[in-house]
């Protein structure tokens, strides 16, 4: 018997990271302990979130 419902699942190491700075798009980026990001060029931390996946044809998050 198979239970179509979704397992959620932890945080995954090996997704893709991020490659630039959204501020001064240096290089110089260093993970945070506890989430997010470093960068060292610029002195400014900040995080990443995934809000969800867009409907097609719908303008919002789904």
């Amino acid at each position: 018997m198979s239970d179509s419902t979704p397992v959620p699942h932890a945080p995954r190491a090996e997704r893709q990271s991020i490659n630039y700075c959204p501020y001064c798009s240096e290089e110089t980026l260093f993970p945070l302990e506890g989430g997010g990001w470093e960068c060292r060029s610029c002195r400014r931390a900040f995080a990443v979130t995934f809000k969800g996946l867009v409907a097609p044809g719908h303008g919002g998050v789904a």
